[in-house]
């Protein structure tokens, strides 16, 4: 059986080249638009400008937006693009990706830009196009698409497969097809597979599934994602609040906001502030990392005064220095550990109100196993090591306190940020890493302190 796309195929890069450079529009288009949009795409970003620029010779605006939207690229990246073309080609591009997806290249732009080509560009498009651009960003209005198919309750399945044919070509998916009441109010949902085995002179009332699942169209993207994840759902129904059919969310949208919500966590939790592409130029990955470091710096210097306060136990027993990087590295991995687990929990809706208690009460419980089998190990380890039995009991005991309450601090921080609404990844490892590092050095040098006595020879 033929498909449109080879997607097994590669790229040939050096035949499509030679077309351009010579200007050899149907050997280009022969042999490109057999390839899958995803490889269009790479392929086109790979370009140089002048390329490119003959590209939009050689493609109608409806060539190119079936791969524009899956062009890997940054946000500003879509502004110096769009440039290259013909307002009115460009206007026409636009027009011709779903609406959500033309949405989405629009909000990088100026307001005068965008402005600019929704008045170019054709009447109902641009209509459709200005119904999402007002909906907050990251909200499900923000990622729907306009492009459903709706039916009505009481027709028949003949009428329905015939509104289903003459609309599908211009909607974004057809494998739910939506009920709605003469308002436009959301009554039921209906699979292709059901209307298609049904008889055709069932009413869509008798097939139709009621109990609908559908979010608010103010409602997080994240909460989206969620719904669709644990319904398993392929396109997911969005209304306003007294429950009129606004939209529907598809599960490519899902997938972009699940790799952007993920990729943003990380980078919180890694202590920077984006993650989503490598940056060529270091300037502005340091620019990016600066604020993060900075602020961890005058955390560090508070750290290293902790230690100045104990200079009269390191003069008089300076052997406990050589433990210090141990101990609190053990306690900034420990605590690293138990806000990853805290934090997945939150992000994935996991944690409910009795099973915050019961995260702790685990945590907690890990920290002190954890924290007695490390203490005992490091024990007998710097007693054979240094032959001090009382050192290597001190440094046991440190580690013991400093794991439990590195562990126990990793997953209430996190939860104590989410109960203020404050995005718990912010408590990122180097945060819980620093302050573990003084509390540990607190414990430490505490414990050092009062058996000082014991320590001298």
């Amino acid at each position: 059986m033929d498909n449109k796309y080879d997607i097994n195929s590669q790229i040939n890069e050096e035949l499509l080249n030679t077309t351009i450079n010579k200007d050899d529009i149907l050997g280009f288009r022969e042999e490109f638009l057999t390839l899958h949009p995803y490889d269009q795409a790479q392929f086109f970003f790979k370009l140089s400008p002048d390329d490119r620029i003959k590209i939009y010779n050689f493609l109608s605006p409806k060539e190119l937006a079936d791969f524009f939207e899956m062009l890997e690229i940054e946000d500003h990246e879509y502004k110096d693009i769009l440039a290259e073309m013909d307002p009115k080609y460009a206007a026409d591009m636009l027009a011709n990706m779903f609406t959500d997806n033309a949405v989405d290249v629009l909000n990088n732009l100026d307001k005068d830009q965008t402005a600019s080509y929704l008045s170019i560009m054709d009447h109902t498009a641009a209509q459709e196009i200005k119904g999402l651009l007002h909906y907050e960003e990251y909200t499900a209005g923000s990622i729907m698409t306009t492009e459903f198919i709706a039916i009505s309750a009481n027709q028949t399945v003949r009428s329905a497969m015939y509104i289903l044919k003459k609309e599908a070509p211009k909607a974004e998916t057809i494998y739910y097809v939506y009920v709605i009441d003469e308002d436009g109010r959301l009554v039921g949902v209906i699979s292709l597979r059901d209307l298609i085995i049904s008889s055709d002179d069932t009413m869509i009332s008798d097939i139709m599934f009621d109990r609908i699942v559908s979010i608010s169209v103010s409602a997080d993207q994240e909460e989206a994602a969620k719904q669709m994840r644990d319904y398993d759902l392929l396109a997911l129904p969005v209304v306003d609040f007294q429950n009129h059919l606004l939209g529907i969310i598809t599960v490519d949208d899902i997938i972009d906001v699940i790799d952007e919500e993920a990729s943003d966590d990380y980078s919180k939790l890694a202590g920077v502030s984006d993650m989503d592409t490598i940056d060529k130029n270091p300037f502005a990955a340091a620019k990016k990392r600066l604020p993060w470091l900075i602020i961890l710096l005058f955390l560090g210097m508070f750290t290293a005064s902790l230690i100045g306060k104990f200079e009269d136990t390191l003069s008089k027993v300076p052997i406990v220095a050589v433990f210090i990087p141990l101990i609190a590295g053990m306690a900034g991995n420990t605590g690293t550990q138990a806000l990853a687990v805290a934090v997945r929990g939150i992000a994935t809706g996991e944690l409910e109100e009795a099973s915050k208690f019961k995260l702790i009460m685990r945590e907690s419980g890990t920290g002190l196993i954890t924290g007695t089998i490390c203490g005992v190990l490091v024990s007998v380890i710097v007693y054979v090591w240094k032959g001090e039995l009382l050192l290597g009991f001190l440094v046991g005991i440190a580690i013991l306190a400093s794991l439990f309450v590195a562990t126990l601090a990793g997953s209430l921080v996190p939860l104590a940020m989410h109960k203020f609404k404050i995005d718990p990844a912010v408590a990122s490892g180097p945060f819980i890493t620093t302050m573990n590092d003084m509390t540990s050095i607190l414990i430490y040098f505490g414990l050092a302190t009062m058996f000082m006595n014991y320590l001298i020879h």
